[in-house]
């Protein structure tokens, strides 16, 4: 059925894999904002939820930064943010009630702050005390804006002089993410297209996602794909970790276990890692089902971060399709917020 282009715009009538198609166009995106720090940035804190802060975990991969770094995804920041801490505060919405008091708690201790959002109240307090803004699309999903996201946290961070990386090698990789992309679209039949493939593997399993340190935040972008788009519980764990923890829980009861494992194996991991890979799927033949294999293209970091995270996109959105479920809505979240506030 995934090689049915018109079933497949039946089950997806928002377009989510038109929207993951298009993901390219985000990395070269500018802003027309510039961020100057106030005085010395001692460290930096992502405050944001779900898709509007997970992005921040590629920040641990790539660009290296110059200072002590932290995603917290909670109301409250930790006790050692104050006038030296730069916090960027990120909600797609701009109306993420942890999002919006952790920026009342960010201003109380004098911190440094920018705003990356599309609207709401977020952005209104961002105009109304004339903090550095940098506006994102409203008209897609927080987990599709990924690209989007992390192109302006490294605005923000470059334009501080906080990376190592200045951001050009974000804005050189457009076009070439952009021929991946086109590689997994729904006009390319199941034959040639590995997404499709994972996904016809994935079909009525519970979705468990491997990977090194490096390419982590790839690995939690597909747990969270699964979720919000193939309404799929999924989790996921990284090497080394994986090897004094989870690795025993496979060898235990029951021998059919319903998941189907990913693991995404990087060359540009620690070689101890690589290692960890082959030797662990040796001593867990016969205990869990047999990985499927994810192996990124391309010569830099960057470039498999980018190509992984947006197969997850692609992978996670025809699962949906084949468990007969729209891939964009996410009624059940909007249903919570509404009885979290009666």
């Amino acid at each position: 059925m995934l090689d049915d282009l018109k079933l497949i715009h039946e089950r997806d009538p928002q377009d989510a894999l038109g929207v993951a198609g298009k993901q390219w166009e985000y990395v070269a995106r500018d802003f027309d904002v510039t961020f100057t720090p106030k005085g010395e940035i001692a460290n930096v804190v992502v405050a944001g939820m779900g898709g509007s802060g997970w992005p921040g975990l590629i920040l641990r991969s790539w660009p290296r930064l110059k200072v002590p770094f932290e995603v917290v995804s909670t109301y409250n920041l930790p006790d050692y943010v104050g006038v030296n801490t730069l916090v960027i505060s990120s909600s797609h919405s701009g109306n993420t009630e942890e999002t919006l008091a952790a920026l009342d708690e960010a201003e109380k201790r004098g911190a440094q702050i920018a705003v990356v959002t599309s609207g709401g109240k977020l952005l209104d307090a961002a105009k109304a005390k004339g903090l550095p803004l940098f506006t994102i699309e409203h008209n897609i999903q927080p987990r599709m804006a990924t690209f989007y996201f992390l192109n302006a946290y490294l605005k923000i961070l470059s334009g501080a002089g906080l990376t190592v990386d200045d951001g050009s090698e974000l804005a050189a990789a457009s076009e070439w993410i952009k021929g991946e992309l086109a590689q997994l679209a729904a006009d390319v039949p199941t034959a040639q297209n590995p997404a499709k493939q994972i996904a016809l593997e994935l079909v009525g399993k519970t979705p468990i996602v491997y990977s090194g340190p490096l390419l982590y935040p790839a690995a939690h972008k597909w747990k969270i794909c699964f979720n919000e788009n193939a309404k799929n519980t999924a989790w996921d764990d990284y090497y080394p970790e994986f090897n004094h923890n989870e690795f025993i829980g496979w060898s235990g009861q029951p021998v059919d276990k319903p998941f189907g494992v990913i693991e995404i194996r990087s060359n540009l991991e620690h070689p101890r890692v690589q290692k960890r890979f082959e030797v662990s799927e040796r001593l867990l033949s016969g205990m869990r089902p047999a990985p499927i294999v994810v192996t990124p293209p391309g010569d830099t970091l960057l470039k498999q971060l980018l190509w992984s995270i947006a197969m997850g996109d692609f992978v996670s959105v025809y699962l949906a399709l084949l468990n007969n479920v729209n891939p964009t809505p996410v009624d059940l979240v909007e249903k919570f917020k509404v009885a979290l506030n009666q």
